[in-house]
């Protein structure tokens, strides 16, 4: 049985512990649940790693068909890159895909408004709710990333939820059942693969051009993030909201050097 003494001891020793688990580099990683219109949806939330009074950046993260949320946090680690923001990796349900799965087997998300009965933008705006009400957020510098469906699905907030993001960085994607990229100039960060066998490198870009001209863009582009093997270019916009092209020369995949450049375009940006 332990003395007194060696009891406080104990108590002070893990609360010393707890309070260096909570300052100092290391991120509280949470599964967080919502009922959304009588279905359980689910997020993992990375919080900042060290405590601030400032509030944080905010981004979410949308896995591809047939993809989960833990998959995303592992092949698009937005946290390590970004630590004193709050990620929420999203999760999806089973979906028919547009090209793939027409049986809706897998996981994904709407890919348009109204399809699905908009649960995925229901769910968006719970949690989004949630992120102002619990967390300290900052509100203009709120961002949306993703792959493939989840590229299409960020490329959708984009268009029916723009007030409330500072910026974009779709992935594989196309969203051809969203009439408008958004519903203002927004800044786009777009990764495509020229030799994509699933999303096509022509229809993606088709969607580089449409938001080129939403954002008034100049067609003369110049380098973007000169050092590493993926290599970006960007055009310049007459509302400041800019695109970048991050092209590379593989198929329908997501480059590993792509998480560390969108958290330096979504950096360089918030809401205007």
């Amino acid at each position: 049985m332990l003395s007194p003494l060696r009891s406080i001891l104990s108590w002070l020793a893990t609360i010393l512990l707890l309070f260096i688990l909570s300052e100092f580099g290391f991120a509280k990683t949470t599964v967080r649940s919502w009922d959304v219109d009588g279905v359980n949806r689910e997020a993992t939330i990375v919080e900042p790693e060290t405590r601030s009074t400032t509030p944080s950046p905010l981004v979410f993260v949308f896995h591809g068909h047939g993809g989960t949320m833990e998959h995303m946090r592992k092949s698009c680690p937005i946290h390590e890159h970004w630590p004193e923001a709050t990620i929420v990796y999203m999760q999806g349900l089973k979906t028919p895909g547009q090209l793939t799965d027409p049986e809706g087997k897998r996981t994904g998300w709407q890919s348009g408004p109204s399809d699905q009965q908009d649960r995925d933008l229901k769910f968006f705006d719970s949690v989004i709710a949630t992120m102002k009400k619990e967390f300290l957020i900052d509100e203009k510098r709120v961002y949306s990333t993703g792959h493939s469906n989840g590229g299409g699905f960020t490329y959708l907030l984009a268009a029916v939820r723009g007030q409330m993001l500072a910026a974009i960085a779709p992935s594989g994607a196309a969203a051809f059942k969203t009439k408008s990229v958004s519903e203002k100039p927004i800044s786009v960060l777009h990764v495509a693969g020229q030799n994509d066998p699933l999303v096509k490198y022509d229809w993606q870009k088709i969607m580089i051009a449409r938001v080129k001209q939403l954002n008034r863009c100049s067609e003369e582009g110049k380098p973007w993030n000169s050092s590493g093997r993926l290599k970006g270019t960007i055009f310049m916009s007459e509302s400041g909201t800019p695109l970048v092209t991050l092209i590379h020369n593989e198929g329908h995949k997501f480059p590993h050097e792509a998480p560390e450049l969108i958290v330096k375009f979504f950096k360089e940006h918030a809401k205007l």
